[in-house]
């Protein structure tokens, strides 16, 4: 699975805490991060994030990128809710590009656990048939 956090700059120490817990699940997984958060993830942990730029410089575009080509399995995104971001734009067709390829998103501590101890059961499965059945690909 592909898996991207992001999280702004308040909810980065709830990132790390998050990540932190549940570290032996994300092993084996590839992991993918904005530039800040992923380097606080891996100075706290001993996974291993492919770090992009940080968010407003282009990170959230980036990871976008790869939803857009549904190349993403799992995003979670802590936001903070209470603070305007210069990025918003940026934010927003994120989250629009979630909802068109269907990629599950956790935007707040709790939903991320759901999702967290569904990963750890094996229910995103399904997303190896999104995979398999993409346009463009062999059967």
């Amino acid at each position: 699975m592909k898996i991207a956090f992001i999280a702004h700059d308040r909810k980065k120490d709830e990132m790390v805490n998050f990540v932190t817990a549940y570290e032996k699940v994300f092993e084996g997984h590839e992991l993918y991060s904005t530039g800040t958060t992923g380097k606080r993830i891996m100075e706290n942990t001993d996974l291993k994030i492919h770090r992009f730029m940080s968010g407003p410089l282009g990170g959230d575009q980036q990871i976008g990128a790869l939803v857009a080509e549904n190349e993403m399995d799992l995003i979670i995104f802590l936001r903070d809710p209470l603070m305007a971001q210069p990025h918003e734009p940026d934010i927003n067709a994120l989250l629009r590009l979630c909802d068109v390829q269907g990629i599950p998103l956790g935007t707040n501590i709790a939903t991320a656990e759901i999702l967290v101890k569904a990963l750890d059961r094996g229910d995103f499965a399904w997303r190896e048939l999104v995979h398999k059945y993409k346009p463009g690909t062999e059967i």
